[in-house]
């Protein structure tokens, strides 16, 4: 499904858990995710450290959005 909204001319993120995947698939911007069971933050932290690591990975999403990529780009969040 990325591949083909991207071939329509839409830049797409995909948020995943599983990098290689992506790959394989053919993502071009791919933004690794925190775990397989919770992608989008860890119930084991505190709300405010939760919200800390979903603000992370928006803004590296957004950022790889407005970026041009010819190849396969990983955008790793937890540098930021």
């Amino acid at each position: 499904m990325v591949k083909e909204i991207e071939r329509a001319g839409i830049p797409v993120v995909h948020v995943c858990t599983v990098v290689p995947i992506s790959l394989t698939v053919g993502a071009n911007r791919i933004v690794p995710a925190v775990a397989i069971p919770h992608p989008l933050g860890n119930p084991a932290l505190s709300a405010e450290e939760e919200k800390d690591i979903r603000r992370k990975m928006l803004s590296k999403a957004l950022e790889a959005l407005s970026t041009e990529v010819t190849d396969q780009t990983v955008f790793d969040w937890v540098t930021v």
